[in-house]
């Protein structure tokens, strides 16, 4: 690809380490992070919004090598771009090539950025997250179910049968569902011995590593507990 930096505004933990994972992947450590202390409320900071009107992380800033910057909001459109971009890495299945391995890497990339990430966050949003006025038991009930009886059983035969989401290879779509079935695990959901496996097998890679090395500065909660008046996107 044509040359260019990257910065990425992160959180850790949060959606952002998605990216962060597949930027240590293809880059190294050769690039800039910024943290934006999303329990402090600075996603919502004039100077945030100017940026990413959707108040949250991640933020990928690409500077190209005429000076021009250009900022994505969307993290499975970061991996999947990352991933594309850098070839040689192998974390895509070819784009130019119309094959059922590029078909089924894009369904479990996408399944894991849209299905299960929208119930997780209503999990953590309705545990942790919002204000008592707002917070819904039956929607954690809910959506524990349903994520324990529908997405699971997909997830779980996908890594009996090979290490990876999509068989034997790494691919980007494992750093999207990868940190999903790390997000499912702290809300006692993945218990299936399939999930011991797969985490362990991703948590071996340098990239997860790094990626995840900040997690210690994360909290389910934020300090001090739910906010009245405070909303919070991440």
């Amino acid at each position: 690809m044509a040359s260019a930096k990257f910065k990425l505004l992160h959180f850790p933990a949060t959606r952002s380490a998605r990216v962060k994972w597949v930027l240590h992947e293809v880059l190294g450590d050769d690039f800039e992070i910024e943290k934006v202390d999303l329990y402090s409320g600075k996603q919502y900071s004039p100077e945030h919004i100017a940026i990413n009107p959707n108040h949250n992380v991640p933020v990928l800033e690409i500077t190209w090598a005429n000076g021009e910057t250009q900022r994505m909001l969307e993290s499975a459109a970061m991996v999947a771009f990352l991933a594309d971009a850098y070839p040689k890495k192998k974390l895509a299945p070819p784009a130019n090539e119309l094959s059922p391995a590029r078909a089924d890497y894009l369904q479990m990339l996408h399944f894991g950025a849209s299905w299960m990430d929208m119930m997780l966050w209503q999990i953590r949003i309705h545990e942790h997250l919002l204000p008592e006025s707002q917070f819904d038991e039956r929607t954690i009930a809910r959506y524990k179910s349903k994520f324990t009886d529908e997405v699971e059983p997909q997830i779980a035969a996908r890594v009996e049968k090979g290490p990876f989401i999509c068989g034997e290879e790494f691919t980007a779509a494992d750093c999207i569902v990868g940190h999903n079935v790390m997000w499912a695990r702290a809300y006692g959901l993945c218990k299936h011995r399939a999930f011991d496996m797969y985490a362990l097998t991703l948590s071996k890679r340098e990239g997860f590593q790094k990626a995840f090395s900040d997690i210690g500065d994360f909290s389910p909660a934020p300090p001090g507990g739910r906010r009245e008046g405070m909303p919070f996107n991440g």
